[in-house]
């Protein structure tokens, strides 16, 4: 009996059959014969999503055998790679060819497939999500036939399909415009949380790349500025001693220990974070941007995340950090907030307007609900859009009124997948039957 579970065990499935094609020719086949025997078929990348976007019924397609760069174009910097290519892997790649993506998310443990069809995105006021970075995919539809999608070729399946949940169909390759490689000066310091907010919007559109991280109970804030260097400028790496201690040691194995402590003792949450705030120290360092982007992120937890109009940032973090002090929660994980340019792609949380991101964290053996609960009504009053791999408890009729092109998908979606080969509980919550 097959069994499949998350990354943050919020999600598990049993008694699928599992299937691992090694071509996109096998998963055509695959795809074909699942929707003539009438089942439910879900392609499912790393499980690094805490909903149940990916979660299998009948049949699971599991991606690792489309896992390469299958074309490298270094003077266009166009990249066609298969759909299971893991994050990191990818990286390693395109560095091999002296390219790079122009923006990342803060963790490589996803599949380029499973990234992009959920948004996950970096920071950066001019830069989107990885989506935006796609220029062309190749989708297996119900029917096993196989649509080339881009801004030319379909281009409202490609409007739908570079963001769609894994709603449309499975993709089995997607084509990037990545850039040449460059190296980030990654700036970290702590602030008041005061002076970054009341300097947002500065800080935001001075950096490439800016986002800052809050512990509740707490007046200070980790910023993080990443700008791209000149030409002349040399990499210069943390030190292997300093990078463990802070990367591995703080950041994860006292972390860990920290958070267990605040399960055993809520009282001294407050204590813990005033001290893992003071504790934070400011470091410079150079490197290739993907190292600069990525972290290792080892401590279980459950994340929600929404997306609203950037100028309303400040407001909502704000009233959060009203609603924890008044409700006694005791919240030892930090909140993090960044920013991302508007795009064209219909279902991405950025889709038409300036957008900052807000997310939430709780240690998964602390409770979570009344905390996510109350974050969400409050980014409701924004028109919060919640990242479609992070918790929340919206539906169709929610979504649709804040996301203008939210029937557009679905006439797309009736269109290629009529009998709902690819629906599971999740789809069934944001898209309706």
């Amino acid at each position: 009996m097959s069994t499949w579970r998350n990354w943050a065990g919020t999600e598990s499935a049993t008694g699928f059959e599992a299937l691992r094609p090694g071509s996109p020719d096998e998963l055509a086949a695959a795809v074909k014969a699942a929707a003539e025997r009438g089942k439910k078929l879900k392609a499912v990348g790393s499980g690094h999503s805490f909903t149940g976007c990916s979660v299998p019924q009948e049949v699971m397609i599991q991606l690792d055998g489309l896992s390469s760069i299958i074309h490298a174009d270094q003077a266009s910097g166009r990249v066609t790679v298969g759909a299971g290519t893991g994050l990191r892997k990818l990286n390693a790649g395109l560095a091999a060819f002296d390219l790079a993506m122009a923006n990342l998310g803060d963790i490589d443990k996803q599949t380029i497939s499973g990234a992009i069809s959920t948004g996950t995105h970096g920071t950066g006021a001019k830069l989107g999500g990885l989506a935006t970075q796609v220029v062309g995919l190749d989708l297996v539809t119900a029917d096993g036939s196989v649509l080339h999608c881009s801004a030319e070729e379909n281009p409202d399946v490609f409007a739908a399909a570079r963001v769609s949940v894994g709603a449309l169909g499975v993709i089995s390759s997607l084509t990037l415009q990545c850039v040449p490689a460059f190296l980030l000066r990654a700036q970290e310091m702590p602030m008041p949380l005061g002076e970054v907010l009341d300097g947002f919007d500065e800080l935001a559109d001075g950096n490439d790349h800016f986002e800052f991280y809050w512990f509740p109970h707490t007046d200070l804030a980790l910023t993080k500025r990443n700008n791209r260097v000149a030409p002349n400028v040399a990499a210069a790496p943390v030190g292997r001693v300093r990078g463990w201690i802070d990367d591995e040691l703080l950041s994860n194995k006292v972390f860990e220990l920290t958070n267990r402590l605040g399960v055993r003792r809520p009282a001294m949450v407050p204590r813990i974070n005033q001290l893992a705030s003071r504790a934070l120290s400011a470091r410079e360092y150079v490197d290739a941007s993907y190292k600069v982007f990525c972290a290792e992120r080892n401590v279980v937890f459950r994340e929600s995340e929404y997306a609203v109009p950037r100028e309303h940032v400040v407001d909502v973090v704000r009233r959060l950090r009203a609603w924890i002090d008044a409700s006694g929660s005791r919240i030892p994980f930090p909140i993090e907030v960044r920013v991302a340019a508007p795009d064209d792609i219909w279902l991405s949380t950025a889709s038409g307007r300036e957008t900052a991101y807000i997310a939430i964290h709780q240690y998964h053996r602390l409770p979570h609900e009344e905390y996510f609960r109350a974050f969400e009504s409050i980014v409701g009053d924004y028109d919060g859009r919640p990242h479609w791999g992070k918790l929340h408890t919206l539906t169709a009729d929610d979504l649709r009124a804040r996301y203008p092109h939210f029937d557009d998908f679905l006439a797309v979606r009736d269109r290629l997948d009529p009998a709902r080969v690819f629906q599971n509980a999740y789809t069934r919550q944001v898209f309706g039957d």
